[in-house]
């Protein structure tokens, strides 16, 4: 269902053409890397986050990890992660097609600054099979973020 969403988001603006659909699995960032043939930190992975009532999505350069410290110091809470049930609940993604594209709900996006050193990023579009090459500037407006974020750990 994910991708169908995606899809059908993407129609109303002329960019379903652009979803790369592979064969082979992308559901983790080294995977979406080997079958994209792209650096593992151009993966933009979409992160889920609990809230007091719903959750909120960050998206982040595929090689960072959160900074639970810059986490709570930006959000006022502790870094939670959903499972992935309630992922796919408040998504309507599974994990590894999690995007910030085609919600079944409305929810809070936000970009990491880690994302900034790439011209071009690649988040999942709904499923563990999909792809699109975008844009910083793309990814801003088909994900309608509310802000850049800097919540990553610098060393790898």
């Amino acid at each position: 269902m994910g991708l169908l969403e995606v899809t059908k988001e993407f129609e109303k603006i002329g960019y379903q053409d652009k979803i790369i659909i592979l064969k082979e699995k992308t559901a983790t960032v080294l995977e979406a890397a080997e079958a994209l043939h792209v650096d593992p930190d151009m993966i933009a992975k979409t992160l889920t986050f609990k809230t007091e009532e719903s959750c909120l999505l960050i998206v982040v350069a595929g090689m960072r990890k959160i900074d639970n410290a810059k986490f709570k110091q930006t959000f006022k809470r502790k870094a939670r992660m959903l499972t992935p049930d309630e992922a796919l609940e408040y998504t309507g993604h599974a994990v590894g097609g999690i995007c910030p594209f085609g919600l079944k709900n409305t929810l809070p996006v936000y970009l990491d600054i880690s994302l900034k050193v790439h011209a071009t990023v690649y988040p999942a579009c709904g499923n563990a099979h999909s792809a699109i090459a975008l844009s910083t500037s793309e990814l801003e407006k088909l994900s309608h973020f509310i802000n850049w974020v800097d919540v990553t750990k610098k060393d790898q």
